[in-house]
């Protein structure tokens, strides 16, 4: 838990969720958060996937909750958990508005050409495949403050949240027009543990050879792949770490994911029309890591016209004297930012509307 700038940090053993909520709400009366639990008067909760059930925040209700639960098929590896987050709050906090933020809802407003795949068109009316896309409340909370910042409503940029989980979303007046996760989170750029775009048949490929299952190699993709499965190790600080050492496997691992960041920031470049307000990098790695934005900036110098502003960028992270700011010269053809992310604050705004509704 976190009060103001100060950690608090207790460890408990957990049965179960709802021992999690009971121990949360104690946690927030010792520390003076509440005087008591009738001051709770909503409860936000992420929420993976909403299909195309979903483009905005809502209020969770039976119906809801059946569909959160539909959409397991499509979030496997998270909903569980959060369905069972869900029960537990409304069990501890029967009388309190509970409400589901989707990741996914954001990039509702891309067109179809964006999100529907080249596969049978039965799969996406059947089965429901096709591109969602996923840190929607990141993207969105950046569209909105660069919004603020350029002082323009239909803003094009480029958002590049990178982080252990990362995704690049074109924003085209102000809404989102394309992202690169898919149909699950594992497609689109290389990252810590996930492969990111690569050939389908690979599965198949590696169950016969290895005897594996589908759900065994698709794990291994989640899990052991990316960062990790190149050199070992998932955080980008012990990566570089390793790279500054001469590991032939760490300096590879840093160029695929340059490499894999750069070709969907040239992607969405062209699919503006070479119209881009501004690039932003956020998230974990966005945010801190300063070598990584600059081999980026680099590899777009000459194609883009794109001029690192190196002191800038050397001072900008969580750990440096600035947070934000621009990293790129002022001769740049298009500015280059870092912003820090809060998805948090677009939870509790969503929260506070919903619950405060009439």
């Amino acid at each position: 838990m976190k009060i103001g700038n100060e950690k608090i940090k207790h460890e408990a053993p957990l049965k179960n969720h709802k021992g999690a909520v009971e121990i949360m709400i104690k946690e927030l009366l010792d520390n003076n958060i509440i005087e008591s639990i009738e001051e709770i008067k909503g409860v936000g909760h992420r929420v993976l996937h909403g299909g195309e059930f979903y483009s905005d925040s809502v209020v969770i209700n039976d119906e809801v909750l059946k569909n959160i639960e539909e959409l397991t098929k499509l979030g496997p590896l998270h909903h569980p958990g959060e369905i069972a987050g869900i029960k537990a709050m409304q069990e501890s906090l029967p009388n309190v508005v509970q409400v589901a933020v989707f990741d996914t809802a954001f990039h509702q407003t891309m067109p179809k050409v964006n999100f529907i795949y080249p596969v049978p068109y039965e799969w996406y009316k059947d089965h429901a495949v096709r591109k969602y896309g996923f840190h929607g409340t990141s993207h969105k909370y950046i569209t909105t403050t660069m919004k603020r910042l350029l002082n323009k409503e239909d803003v094009n940029l480029i958002i590049c949240h990178i982080g252990s989980g990362a995704s690049i979303a074109a924003i085209k007046s102000g809404k989102c027009f394309d992202t690169t996760m898919g149909l699950t989170p594992l497609d689109g750029l290389m990252m810590g543990t996930r492969c990111g775009s690569v050939d389908p048949s690979i599965i198949e490929y590696i169950c016969k050879e290895t005897g594996q299952t589908v759900e065994e190699i698709t794990q291994m993709l989640n899990k052991k792949s990316g960062l990790l499965g190149i050199c070992g190790k998932n955080d980008f600080r012990d990566v570089e770490e390793l790279a500054a050492q001469k590991d032939e496997n760490a300096i590879l691992a840093l160029q695929m994911i340059t490499n894999s960041i750069v070709k969907y920031i040239a992607q969405y470049y062209f699919e503006l029309d070479a119209t881009v307000d501004a690039i932003v990098f956020t998230a974990g790695a966005g945010e801190n890591d300063i070598q990584l934005r600059e081999m980026i900036i680099k590899k777009l110098e000459k194609p883009l016209n794109i001029k690192l502003d190196k002191p800038a960028n050397d001072n900008i992270a969580k750990f440096k004297d600035n947070r934000s700011g621009y990293i790129t010269t002022q001769d740049s053809k298009v500015p280059v930012y870092v912003l820090p992310t809060d998805e948090e604050i677009m939870i509790v705004r969503d929260t506070y509307n919903l619950s405060n509704r009439d």
